[in-house]
């Protein structure tokens, strides 16, 4: 598998100093679990961090102030961590950061259907998270309607491939778009595209019909 999309710089940096919230902390770790490239940026990324913490001027701390990070750790819940390197995901399987979130293969997904050739998968986040979680397929040859974005959107593809104007898309390929970038993906010919998705806010559909649709198909 050839990954020839990354994920920005800024999200890495974000990625490492544990700045993203749960949707797309677990976009960000499921393609590092399949792309070494990316994932040996993140290393980088932790290290700089590291090294510009040992740089700080040290400070005093209370007497409790272990107690207290001891008693976060332990109620805090991980919802995503980077894994051992995964180049694919054998008989349907998933990437192990969303495997542990999810807990079943590609072909066990229940899926929603919203639209002609597309369906949904809601992932269910802390309540806390702003932004949204899911899955989507889409057929062989479907269209999804222009678009841009209200805030950020990731999108990291599992199986099958999509094109648009920022090129070819395959499984390991992964968008991380802003709210500058319209766009028109088309799903190629052969298989559905199957994508894992976290978004800020729902997408600006530029068309009539797709702004009519919109409520119903809930992105």
């Amino acid at each position: 598998m050839t990954i020839a999309h990354h994920i920005d710089e800024a999200t890495l940096l974000r990625y490492a100093s544990g700045d993203l919230d749960e949707a797309f902390l677990l976009v960000v770790a499921t393609h590092l679990a399949m792309c070494d490239k990316c994932r040996k940026a993140a290393h980088e990324a932790e290290e700089l961090g590291g090294e510009m913490l040992f740089a700080c001027e040290p400070v005093e701390l209370s007497a409790s102030s272990l107690d207290r990070l001891f008693d976060r750790i332990g109620s805090a819940e991980s919802p995503a961590i980077a894994a051992p390197p995964q180049t694919r995901t054998p008989h349907g399987g998933l990437p192990a950061p969303l495997r542990r979130k999810i807990g079943t293969r590609l072909d066990d997904i229940a899926w929603r259907r919203i639209a002609p050739g597309v369906k949904k998968h809601v992932i269910e986040t802390d309540p806390a998270t702003s932004s949204s979680l899911y899955m989507l397929w889409v057929a062989p040859g479907t269209a999804m309607p222009e678009h841009g974005h209200g805030g950020a959107e990731m999108t990291l593809i599992l199986s099958g491939a999509y094109r648009d104007e920022l090129g070819l898309f395959g499984p390991g390929d992964i968008a991380d778009l802003d709210e500058h970038v319209e766009h028109q993906p088309r799903v190629e010919e052969g298989e559905p595209c199957i994508c894992l998705v976290a978004t800020e806010s729902r997408v600006r559909f530029a068309g009539l019909f797709g702004r009519l649709v919109q409520p119903f198909i809930g992105i």
